[in-house]
């Protein structure tokens, strides 16, 4: 048994989704109203255990999910192209793949603005101007307005890791200390 078949399903159903709903938003010149719906279901998810486990739990059955995300669309004013998508996901039972679909989203978003996203990780948090800074020199490699996530790993030493798409820079402590550890390994 092959155990990624069903996340590479379950990212394969999302991208679907997502690019339909992007789509019919770009269509319609409904983009700033897509976004505002991304960034508020993605807030909902991470601040909801209840919508978490709405969307991820077998035992609601697909009328009550289906009522519950027409009522949690409702209440948020998410437009009708989101709302009838996460209907007719609850139809399907395909509410599960909504954090993929967003993240998706975000990407397809991003790549219209001419933007794109750099995970930044780093030993302590970064100043205002260490971000800028950083951001200009991605913007001159990468070419594209760049848009900094920085998530803080003390584990790291010193330095950073930087991801930019399939692109990793390492240029933490840590990493360095275990090339150092390796090389002192082949030579005893």
């Amino acid at each position: 048994m092959d155990v990624s078949e069903p996340a590479s399903i379950s990212s394969g159903i999302a991208q679907r989704y997502a690019t339909a709903v992007f789509e019919l938003a770009k269509e319609g010149k409904k983009l700033k109203a897509l976004q505002a719906d991304v960034d508020a279901l993605d807030a909902a998810l991470s601040e909801s255990a209840d919508f978490r486990n709405l969307i991820t739990s077998p035992i609601y059955t697909r009328d009550a999910q289906g009522a519950a995300v027409a009522a949690i669309g409702k209440k948020m004013k998410l437009s009708p192209t989101v709302g009838n998508t996460l209907n007719l996901m609850a139809s399907k039972r395909r509410l599960f793949v909504l954090p993929q679909m967003i993240a998706q989203l975000r990407d397809l978003l991003a790549e219209d603005k001419g933007e794109v996203t750099a995970e930044v990780t780093a030993a302590k948090a970064l100043t205002k101007a260490q971000t800028d800074k950083l951001a200009k020199e991605l913007k001159s490699t990468v070419g594209k307005t760049v848009n900094i996530k920085t998530t803080v790993d003390e584990s790291l030493i010193g330095g950073l890791i930087v991801k930019v798409g399939s692109k990793m820079i390492d240029t933490s402590i840590r990493s360095k200390l275990a090339a150092l550890q390796n090389t002192m390994k082949e030579v005893g």
